[in-house]
């Protein structure tokens, strides 16, 4: 069953791009689809996803999870891509 977030659940604020709320959203890998790190309509499935393949639902890590996406590199803007990065920091992280 996937985890699924809201948003009293984030660490931070992102604003709502209404005009493109309604747009297909991170489906899964692959995807080549650009990543908006800037609109909650991306950001809360992408969290979702990564919170799912890391089979947590504790808040403390989608915080941990939140904090890498708002220091992520500029030059990784794929949906695939963001969600791979995340993954991985995150488990990186969690090893320590």
């Amino acid at each position: 069953m996937p985890i699924i977030l809201k948003v009293s659940d984030l660490k931070f604020r992102y604003p709502r791009d209404v005009a493109s709320r309604d747009e297909p959203k991170f489906p899964g890998l692959p995807d080549p689809a650009p990543f908006n790190r800037h609109d909650l309509y991306e950001v809360l499935p992408m969290l979702s996803a990564v919170m799912d393949e890391l089979a947590s639902v504790d808040g403390e890590v989608l915080h941990l999870v939140e904090d890498i996406l708002n220091v992520m590199p500029g030059f990784i803007t794929t949906r695939g891509d963001v969600f791979d990065y995340l993954r991985g920091s995150a488990v990186e992280c969690l090893r320590r």
